[in-house]
This record gives structure tokens, C-alpha cells and sequence, in this order.
């Protein structure tokens, strides 16, 4: 049963390299970026900010 784990555990941290890694943190910079740009002045501004920043971060070589 440890074994077990242990391959699970292992399976999961080489799935959670890469581009897949940077999609976990930009996905919610997004979303949040999204909803911001429904406030009426600073909305949009925020937006493009928080998207400039989730595409600093795609762009990461991990």
C-alpha cells in the first residue's frame, strides 16, 4: 500500500511540470483579471495589468 503511494505521488509531481505548472497559477490571474474588468473606471486597467503579468509568468522556462 505504501508503494502504491508512493507511485501516485511520484506520477503527480511529473505531471505538475512544464506548461501545466504555469497554467495552475496563470488560470486564476486570469479569471480574477476577468472579473476585475467589470468594475466601470479601474476595471480594464487592472485587467490588462493581470494579464500582463499571467503572460510574464506562461512565459517562465520551467
Amino acid at each position: 500500500m505504501r508503494a502504491m503511494r508512493l507511485v501516485v505521488l511520484a506520477a503527480a509531481a511529473a505531471s505538475l511540470s512544464g506548461c501545466f505548472l504555469t497554467k495552475l497559477v496563470t488560470v486564476p490571474m486570469r479569471v480574477t483579471g476577468a472579473v476585475a474588468s467589470i468594475i466601470p473606471v479601474a476595471g480594464d486597467a487592472a485587467h490588462k495589468v493581470v494579464d500582463e503579468a499571467a503572460d510574464t509568468v506562461d512565459k517562465l522556462p520551467i
